[in-house]
């Protein structure tokens, strides 16, 4: 039992002081240089932020040496960056900095982000599996519209979450019929698909509500009062009131993260994009695989659009009211290389620019997504679904 226990202690040690996990810490080291120097820390001292950025440098340095370069140079370039923001802030007025970094700056970016983790995510399982899902525009218009409707009548924003799902789950099954079994065009078949959600949730939103405002006192998603947070400075106006899809979120990345990289599910997902003939030659049915993981996309981008109908927007609708955020949730996802995590971190960055320079936050998704839109086309052009001979 001695000798068990001793073998676990060893094993973590060896992982906790690898290489990557090192040149991990050597990142965050770097980003914390100059988040000491903001609110709510605020060091007013440049001694903190170049201690701090020097440690994350050295370790970033031995990263490198071990054979991680591209982590290790991260970790130095975030370094330096760190220490150099850290002293700049340093030399700032506290006043301004109040201004500029307020607790409001990181409840938006929180708020925005969230809609783009839910339809990122849900993106991945498409994507993973094999198919290219340019239609999280409309499956998240869907669970926009959808949301409220089932909220209005069910007198519950439970029931508007479940008919959310439905509606994008049901718009994400006409994509995967198109692009698995009829082999159309995923790029086409996926914008084909925005219009339609478009045109549908138009149509009804005229026929139902007469294309006025929704009726007032809609059942709402929940904020979360987290009890020993909301009354602390800085901490309680950023974290303490926010909704519940918000937390959600983080949740979610957490739990598809397992999915698709700790469990037999995800392993056969990952098979059916990355090698379907593979896939198919073990035994696994790619088409079945394939048509779940794409309702799976929709039914997640569904949750996201319902979050700005019945959650952020607090019970109303307006046409076209996601606005490109499907697309920018898939910049986030191309961005995040195709992983929970990353997604998160990119949906994050997205959010951040949103809620204090919308510019900045239109070019880089832009840019994200038409790089990344050339490299899903090839992706899905390269790894058809296979004919399966009995």
């Amino acid at each position: 039992m001695t000798a068990r226990v001793e073998q676990l202690h060893s094993a973590t040690l060896e992982r906790i002081m690898s290489a990557k996990a090192l040149g991990v810490l050597g990142l965050l080291l770097g980003v914390f240089a100059c988040v000491l120097t903001i609110p709510p820390i605020e060091a007013r001292t440049i001694v903190w932020p170049i201690l701090v950025g020097i440690v994350g440098i050295a370790l970033g340095l031995w990263t490198a040496q071990r054979g991680l370069r591209r982590l290790g140079w991260g970790a130095v370039m975030i370094g330096l960056l760190g220490i150099g923001l850290g002293i700049l802030a340093t030399r700032s007025g506290s006043e301004n900095l109040n201004i500029v970094f307020s607790a409001s700056l990181i409840a938006s970016m929180l708020v925005f982000s969230t809609p783009l983790v839910f339809a990122g995510i849900g993106g991945l399982f498409s994507e993973r599996s094999g198919v290219v899902n340019i239609g999280l525009e409309g499956m998240m218009l869907m669970g926009a519209f959808w949301g409220v409707y089932g909220a209005d009548k069910g007198h519950s924003w439970l029931v508007g979450l479940g008919a959310a799902m439905a509606a994008a789950g049901l718009l994400a099954l006409v994509h995967a019929f198109f692009a698995i079994h009829l082999r159309a065009d995923q790029i086409v078949g996926g914008t084909a698909v925005n219009f339609l959600a478009l045109g549908i949730t138009g149509y009804f939103f005229f026929q139902l509500y007469h294309g006025q405002n929704v009726t007032v006192g809609i059942s709402t998603i929940p904020n979360v009062q987290i009890p020993y947070v909301k009354d602390w400075h800085f901490l309680g106006p950023a974290i303490g009131h926010l909704n519940l899809m918000v937390w959600l979120s983080f949740a979610l990345v957490i739990v598809s993260y397992i999915v698709i990289f700790k469990t037999p599910i995800g392993l056969r997902i990952r098979a059916c994009g990355e090698h379907p003939r593979a896939a198919d030659t073990v035994g696994i049915n790619v088409y079945a695989v394939r048509y779940s993981s794409v309702i799976v996309s929709g039914m997640l981008a569904g949750l996201g659009g319902a979050y700005l109908s019945i959650g952020f927007g607090g019970g109303t609708f307006a046409e076209n009211m996601t606005t490109g955020r499907g697309f920018i949730a898939l910049a986030a996802l191309i961005f995040g290389n195709w992983r929970p995590v990353g997604t998160l971190y990119a949906a994050l960055l997205f959010g951040f620019s949103r809620g204090g320079w919308p510019s900045l936050h239109e070019a880089v998704a832009n840019r994200t997504f038409a790089r990344g839109l050339r490299l899903s086309w090839v992706s899905s052009r390269s790894r058809p679904c296979p004919r399966r001979s009995r």
